[in-house]
């Protein structure tokens, strides 16, 4: 069984950015949504992800924390093309900057689209009380914040630059064909869910 140990952060500036080793840019969408994973009726998300040129088919245990079961399957490109248009919600996308800092990487996530503006640096961990060096442009944790969750952010985007989402914008939303992804992607370059 995989177990995933992470914490999660807010930024507090840009010192990541010039230390990031890489930047992979990554569209996901989910088979599920919060609603079911909120209520109980689901006891996971299941996730589907294009990084780069890869992709990958994720499932994770629903409690919050540091702590979850994680199950992740490489899956064939165009079959993860065809599951994010069958996707829940709207899709996520973003930029993972790899930042090196005192023995751990952590990943830089720049969100894009809906969510443009929020950026959260996740560490993966050996263990729930290990240990780590906080870099100075690390802000509060929100590891138990499920807002901050990649599911949340796909069923509810919030808008980061001093702009709340009204509820009346919570009904159909316009998703774009994330911005690496070619005319294949899906049939048409967008789509409406809701």
């Amino acid at each position: 069984m995989g177990i995933e140990i992470e914490r999660k952060f807010l930024v507090a500036g840009d010192g990541w950015r010039e230390a990031a080793e890489r930047v992979v840019p990554m569209a996901q969408g989910y088979l599920n949504d919060v609603g079911m994973v909120d209520s109980g009726a689901m006891l996971s998300s299941v996730r589907v992800r294009i990084e780069g040129d890869e992709a990958r088919l994720n499932i994770k245990s629903r409690e919050l924390g540091v702590q979850r079961q994680e199950f992740e399957y490489p899956i064939p490109l165009e079959d993860a093309r065809a599951l994010l248009a069958l996707s829940v919600g709207g899709l996520v996308d973003k930029r993972r900057h790899y930042v090196r800092h005192g023995g751990h990487v952590w990943e830089v996530d720049e969100f894009l689209g809906d969510n443009a503006g929020l950026v959260v640096a996740e560490i993966e961990l050996s263990g729930p009380g290990e240990t780590f060096v906080k870099p100075a442009w690390l802000g509060r944790q929100v590891t138990d914040a499920p807002r901050y969750y990649n599911l949340a952010l796909a069923s509810r985007p919030t808008y980061w630059n001093g702009k709340p989402i009204s509820s009346s914008s919570l009904g159909a939303t316009n998703v774009q064909t994330p911005m690496f992804c070619d005319s294949s992607c899906t049939q048409t370059q967008s789509r409406t869910s809701g």
